[in-house]
């Protein structure tokens, strides 16, 4: 009733929405880096968008089920292949014992998110699965997948009837509301930062006019970007404060770097902006190497991209009941815990 990891990939890692309420104990948010399509994947898989997936990044894994599942791979297009067939992106599929998923050369994006229909059984820290690796917590023992690994399931799915099943998952259409698409954007939009008006005229102008470049040094953590430099209209002394995912902050050097999701809790850093968390996933598909802008956007206006986000998912949500109460009437394998 698991899964065999024959191949780790570069970096897989267990995520969910995150392990929020911690902060002021010095314990990161973690979580998926791009929560769109970690979401979509949890959707289509019949589960709660709260679930674990599998975060893939650059170069995935190879998998073997030891049991039948449903599953669905959002995200980067990373080549994926299900028994030597190529695997479709944002579609619900069945799985029978034996079957490998395996996965080739990157196309687009750099994660990909991998859901199984009832989730993985793994380890949950403080309310959450997300894996932590500086810490050594969440998930799979804390760290990456490794070769040998057995991926439990909670809830594996009878062999019998899959057939019947992938019919009916072949007859749902899944319509991606434009508040939820992934299409590429000029630039991502940014809000004024605390310390905004702290950075001169020019550093301003360089943020919302000049392209940067996504360092190597760039993780989980934060982005770090090259460009022009920013620097503040004058030196300051600041106290730490709480940092958010999305936070652009600015060190005395004067190259701007984009905290992620394993941020720290606090930094004492000037912030010139913040990222859109609408914009976020996209920024969380970019790769190291890549280049990036940023557009100016009003916090009313990036308040009201978030509302009708929130409103798609309503829509999404509602519009896959049928899928997920399929998925759910299909027996379990026998002998599966559930709990």
């Amino acid at each position: 009733m698991s899964i065999a990891v024959l191949r780790p990939g570069l970096l897989s890692t267990f995520q969910d929405l995150g392990r929020t309420g911690f902060q002021h104990l010095g314990v990161p948010v973690s979580g998926a880096m791009d929560e769109r399509s970690h979401r979509l994947a949890n959707l289509l898989a019949g589960n709660d968008e709260s679930c674990a997936t599998l975060e893939i990044t650059l170069a995935g894994p190879r998998l073997a089920f030891g049991s039948a599942s449903c599953i669905a791979l959002c995200g980067a297009d990373l080549g994926a292949t299900l028994n030597g067939a190529a695997l479709p992106l944002n579609r619900p599929v069945a799985v029978r014992a034996g079957d490998q998923l395996d996965f080739g050369a990157r196309r687009r994006g750099l994660r990909a998110y991998l859901a199984v229909a009832g989730g993985y059984r793994l380890d949950v820290v403080l309310g959450s699965a997300s894996t932590y690796l500086r810490s050594g917590f969440g998930g799979l023992g804390g760290r990456a997948l490794a070769r040998g690994d057995r991926i439990a399931l909670r809830r594996p799915l009878a062999a019998t009837g899959l057939d019947a099943l992938q019919a009916a998952l072949d007859a749902t259409a899944v319509y991606l509301p434009a508040a939820l698409s992934d299409a590429p954007r000029p630039a991502l939009r940014v809000t004024p930062g605390p310390q905004w008006d702290a950075f001169t005229a020019a550093s301003r102008r360089a943020l919302l006019e000049a392209a940067f470049r996504i360092d190597a040094q760039s993780d989980r953590m934060g982005y770090r970007l090259r460009g022009p430099v920013l620097a503040l209209a004058r030196p300051r002394q600041m106290l730490s404060e709480a940092t958010c995912f999305g936070t652009v902050q600015v060190p005395a050097a004067g190259d701007p770097i984009v905290l992620m999701a394993d941020r720290q809790t606090t930094g004492g850093y000037p912030r010139i902006a913040q990222v859109a968390q609408v914009d976020l996933p996209r920024l969380a598909q970019c790769a190291p190497g890549e280049l990036v802008r940023f557009e100016a956007l009003d916090t009313h206006a990036a308040g009201r991209l978030d509302g009708r986000r929130e409103a798609a998912w309503d829509r999404l949500r509602a519009a896959l009941l049928p899928l997920r109460e399929r998925l759910a009437g299909h027996p379990p394998a026998p002998g599966a815990d559930n709990g």
